[in-house]
């Protein structure tokens, strides 16, 4: 008789430290992906401030506006293709990162539901007569539990492939316009 909250408080005081493990997994990876976009960002910077510095010596010394013009010209593209490298590592940082936050909770979803239909199975060995209908109904709710979890992982990968697919539609048309216009510029010019 003591063995059902035996089992109901093992199982509460596991779900607890499933909870625990995962909400530790997920700080972790925001913290590797947040030092991760901060490097990038302090790079970014620091590149950027040395480039201007060069590109305001030359365009000082430009003799005549024409010239002036053709050096600005000159810095698009190699600007524009250091932003789409930028967004492109950004991209990456967060699909990586939703890649780990996806694995970890497949992972503590996965255990806990192992654990979870353990416990159903045990209470069913140790209930009294009667209570099948009750049992099934919880095993059938478990089942619909998972896969409505499994539907949302799929869709969310979907939407995550969907995004990545139109960053990089994006880019390609923004690294054509900026050709276009370079050379464009360096026609009238």
């Amino acid at each position: 008789m003591f063995a059902i909250p035996e089992q109901f408080s093992a199982a509460t005081k596991n779900q607890f430290e499933t909870q625990l493990a995962i909400l530790n997994s997920f700080t972790s990876t925001a913290f590797d992906s947040m030092q991760k976009i901060v490097d990038l960002n302090l790079n970014v910077v620091k590149s950027s401030l040395q480039e201007a510095g060069a590109t305001t010596q030359q365009l000082i010394s430009a003799k005549d506006p024409q010239e002036f013009f053709s050096l600005s010209t000159a810095q698009a593209q190699p600007t524009a293709e250091k932003a789409l490298a930028y967004s492109r590592h950004l991209a990456g940082i967060a699909s990586s990162t939703q890649a780990e936050f996806s694995k970890a909770a497949e992972t503590q979803i996965t255990e806990t539901n192992r654990k979870v239909l353990s416990l159903v199975e045990e209470l069913s060995k140790n209930a009294p007569a009667g209570s099948e209908n009750a049992i099934a109904i919880i095993k059938s709710a478990i089942g619909n539990a998972n896969a409505g979890y499994e539907q949302l992982s799929k869709t969310t990968r979907h939407a995550i492939e969907t995004l990545e697919g139109n960053l990089n539609a994006a880019t390609s048309q923004f690294v054509g316009a900026t050709e276009k216009t370079t050379t464009r510029t360096r026609k009238s010019a």
